[in-house]
């Protein structure tokens, strides 16, 4: 199964679980997060359903590509972290 963690940026504002699920890409994951979190989705993605400005995915170590529709595909044992850029002075 395929692992999503969040990093602790997000944890300030909403419940981040870690989640356990099989699935084929990133926005298969993500979605099962957001099933677990409803509230999640707003703070990961925009109104459009794109991966926000601000948030990033790496899949196994590696950049995912495809911000937009998020069908990076998963290996069945893939580590998925999301992060959430810090910025100010």
């Amino acid at each position: 199964m395929a692992r999503l963690v969040f990093t602790q940026q997000l944890r300030r504002f909403t419940a981040t679980p870690e989640i356990h699920a099989p699935a084929a890409t990133l926005r298969d994951v993500l979605e099962a997060a957001f099933r677990a979190n409803p509230r999640l989705r707003g703070y990961v993605l925009d109104d459009q359903g794109h991966l926000r400005t601000n948030v990033v995915a790496f899949i196994d170590g590696r950049r995912s590509v495809d911000r937009v529709a998020q069908t990076d595909p998963l290996a069945a044992d893939s580590e998925v972290h999301v992060l959430q850029a810090l910025s100010g002075g």
